[in-house]
């Protein structure tokens, strides 16, 4: 039986139930609070508090009026923590036709108006105001991915570091749970060791000043990004600093922005990176400190073995939070990826080497579930950014310290790569044999290439047809999502994702093991429109080869530019960063619309569009392939 104070304080009395008169780290969250591992606030207050802090969380603070959210715990210890979400605010709220989303899935109900645009920026503005004196830290993926010059397509231009929009002190970027242990282990260290520079409040508590604040942060901690003038910069600007173009400077020619973009992620997945030095306006400089190398598996567990009550706070009691609705009865069983997908910021977030959970504690987890009052007996996902990753590292670490590529897997998989499904057949074997476990499905995508690909080993060849068999004979909720995300190979080499002739293969496997098991199940294949590189002719082909298999096709999305991916950078400044030559982008309303159009051959209002415009370009080939020979749509047709 849960009670109160099994979630972290959200208001004065929910302190005073614990005895608390101030706390150590204030947290303020853009999402309903749940308490629960895949929700970064949750994870950054248990892990700080199994540090012996007292933290606490605001969630979703009222940010109108007069700021009382922002008030009712008073002071921090320590600093104020902002975790704007889980998503990026903007592509929370609004689609890549930059209309509002049917509703906002991290707030109770869907309410729409529980989250500022931006929260970052208006949650530290409003915190500086009333707190001048207050160290804030910035963190999640808004922060962590604006942390250099990047692209807004919500506001259509290019911006400085999201740190001179807000004045904030700090940066952690990515993961944060190393960089946020360290700088309070700093700072408690600082504290013993400089009272002069500590204030005290009215009942002589001491708080940690932001000169101090700086003095530690600046100076020592890895994976954090902050401001200062150039002769400011810790130990000046150093030989093996790397000085990208100035943020003036790419405004006016945005093809340096392109080559500052591959300095940026090489160094965002390499093992031993180097320092990043941009200049913003006028004297002031970002300095982003290289990332701590990869968790241990022992440091990931703690983590996920934190006490979380895996429920939202009572607070939101018979209100439905979409998205905790979906990962309620999942399993999150690595991070990182490395597939270095241009269009996707999992690589640029959590890097590209993959942290796995011990077995140990991903069944611990599981039995936690089985637990749960409303729990059926079956767990909606076991996965992570990629459902095929988990364990699957470097033969030899020495070759992997010295790589930059992006990608493990594209243009062709590594050589170096051990790509072992065993253990991950391991884990769903286990799995399934806890009590109270009627199934475990697989609902994170996965990466078919690699379970075609020849390892050269046949036990690993083995393992990963065994794999496929298992996967689409036990694991398949009736629709087994994969991304293909288009057809065309040279669009596909821009996404650095592999041949569709492999998604070809692959769905020739899935369906003659379904046949074979007597099993109903379809495939959904993922497509993206107007990604760099995509023409009209080419969506035109993509329908015509999904209509040849027989796909009425559902899981689809217009091309949405993201804060620090390739993709981005290519729609924005019309260069490839790694060869620097033009690239082609639909970036106009009528352009997206018409590739858009093509995934929906099938719809009598779609095709006269098509019709017309085929024929307008002269193309009555493409338009006899695609739209002679149509069966009957029926709404609910795949």
């Amino acid at each position: 039986m849960t009670q109160l104070t099994d979630w972290l304080p959200t208001t004065r009395k929910e302190m005073d139930l614990r005895g608390w008169d101030c706390a150590d780290v204030i947290l303020f969250s853009g999402d309903a609070y749940v308490d629960h591992p895949a929700f970064g606030a949750a994870v950054i207050g248990r892990l700080l508090e199994s540090e012996g802090l007292r933290v606490c969380i605001v969630p979703q603070p009222d940010w109108h009026g007069d700021f009382r959210d922002f008030k009712k715990l008073g002071r921090p210890r320590l600093f104020f923590g902002i975790s704007p979400g889980c998503m990026d605010s903007m592509v929370n709220k609004y689609t890549a036709a930059r209309r509002l989303r049917s509703e906002d899935a991290y707030s109770p109900d869907g309410r729409h108006d529980l989250r500022p645009e931006y929260p970052t920026v208006v949650y530290t503005n409003i915190l500086r105001k009333l707190y001048p004196d207050v160290p804030i830290v910035l963190g999640g993926i808004e922060a962590s991915l604006r942390r250099v010059m990047h692209y807004d397509y919500w506001q259509e231009r290019f911006r400085p570091s999201i740190l001179c929009d807000c004045d904030a002190d700090l940066i952690t970027y990515g993961m944060g749970e190393k960089p946020t242990l360290e700088l309070v282990r700093f700072l408690v260290e600082a504290i013993n060791n400089a009272h002069h520079l500590l204030h005290y409040d009215d009942s002589g508590e001491p708080y940690v000043t932001r000169r101090l604040f700086r003095e530690v942060a600046t100076e020592k901690l890895c994976q954090t990004a902050f401001l200062c003038k150039k002769d400011e910069i810790p130990g000046g600007i150093k030989q093996d600093d790397i000085v990208l173009h100035s943020y003036e400077d790419c405004l006016k020619q945005p093809r340096l922005h392109a080559e500052n973009f591959r300095h940026i992620e090489e160094e965002s997945n390499k093992m031993h990176a180097q320092r990043l030095l941009q200049q913003m306006t006028g004297d002031r400089w970002v300095v982003v400190s290289p990332p701590y190398p990869p968790l241990t598996t022992e440091e990931l567990d703690r983590s996920f073995d934190l006490p979380y009550t895996r429920l939202p706070h009572p607070k939101y009691k018979d209100k439905r939070i979409p998205a905790y609705e979906m990962i309620k009865f999942s399993v999150t069983l690595h991070r990182g990826c490395f597939g270095g997908c241009a269009f996707c910021t999992i690589s640029a977030h959590q890097g590209k080497f993959i942290v796995s959970r011990s077995k140990e504690s991903i069944l611990r987890e599981v039995k936690a579930i089985t637990q749960m009052p409303d729990f059926k007996g079956y767990l909606s996902d076991l996965g992570g950014p990629s459902a095929n990753m988990y364990r699957m590292q470097g033969k030899r670490r020495e070759l992997c310290e010295k790589c930059k590529r992006p990608s493990c897997i594209h243009p062709a998989i590594c050589p170096n790569l051990c790509g072992d499904h065993r253990p991950l057949l391991d884990i769903y074997r286990a799995v399934d044999k806890v009590p109270g476990i009627k199934k475990s499905f697989i609902g994170s995508g996965v990466r078919y290439d690699m379970l075609l690909h020849d390892w050269k080993q046949e036990e690993l060849n083995r393992a990963a047809s065994e794999y496929t068999h298992e996967l689409i004979t036990r694991h398949v909720s009736g629709r087994l999502k994969v991304a293909p995300e288009h057809t065309s190979d040279v669009v596909l080499s821009v996404m650095r994702k592999p041949s569709f002739r492999l998604f070809r293969q692959f769905k020739s496997i899935f369906d003659e093991t379904c046949r074979r098991a007597g099993l109903r199940q379809q495939l959904i294949p993922y497509f993206i429109s107007s990604h760099p590189a995509c023409t009209d002719l080419d969506m035109a082909d993509l329908a015509i080869q999904t209509k040849q298999m027989d796909f009425h096709l559902e899981q689809v999305q217009d091309f949405t530019p993201t804060p620090l991916t390739m993709a981005t950078t290519c729609w924005a400044t019309g260069y490839n960063p790694y060869t620097l030559e033009p690239i082609y982008s639909a970036k106009t309303s009528k352009q997206k619309q018409q590739q858009r159009m093509f995934f929906f051959w099938y719809r009598p209002e779609e095709r006269r569009q098509i019709e017309y415009y085929l024929q307008s370009i002269g193309r009555q080939d493409i338009l006899k392939k695609l739209l002679t020979h149509q069966p009957p749509y029926k709404k609910g047709d795949r």
